[in-house]
Formats: structure tokens, sequence, C-alpha cells
């Protein structure tokens, strides 16, 4: 099992586009309701990567993930270019 220093997102790029699953920072600290999951994804453009963690810009904006709380990630392709709406019919 690797430990928290050789995971493999700390070899990522800046740039490259990834999604990362970390633990919730939002819930009480005994763990939460009934039913809520105690991890999240984030997907996003890596920005930057060190001991601390990683930084991902996401469409909701620059999100700081700790390294304590990555659990697995991986590097994935570009996003798909977005069609535009056709117009409503007049």
């Amino acid at each position: 099992m690797n430990g928290p220093r050789d995971a493999p997102w700390r070899a990522w790029s800046p740039g490259v586009r990834v999604v990362v699953r970390r633990r919730r920072d939002d819930l009480p600290a005994d763990g939460g309701t009934l039913g809520e999951p105690p991890y999240t994804d984030v997907l996003g453009d890596l920005l930057a990567v060190d001991d601390a963690g990683l930084t991902v810009r996401t469409r909701g904006g620059d999100v700081h993930v700790p390294a304590a709380d990555v659990l697995l990630g991986k590097v994935v392709p570009p996003a798909p270019v977005r069609r535009p709406r056709p117009a409503p019919p007049v």
C-alpha cells in the first residue's frame, strides 16, 4: 500500500485534468448523519501540488485538498467541448 509520501498524485504536473476522491471536510467530527457519504470527488484542472496537498480549479472555483484527505485520484481526459444550445423555435 502506498504511503502519503509516495502517493501517485504527487507526480502529477500542473495543467492536467484530474479527479480526486477526498474525505469531506463539512461533516461533524463524529462522522456526520446517517446516509451522508463521507467522501466527495473534485474534478478539474490541477493548479498546484506540494507536501500540503493539491489545488484543483473546478467549475465552482479553486479547491485545496489537504494531502491527508486524498484517498484516490487519477488523470482524466480533457473536458468535452460544450455544444451550443439550439435556438428555440419561432
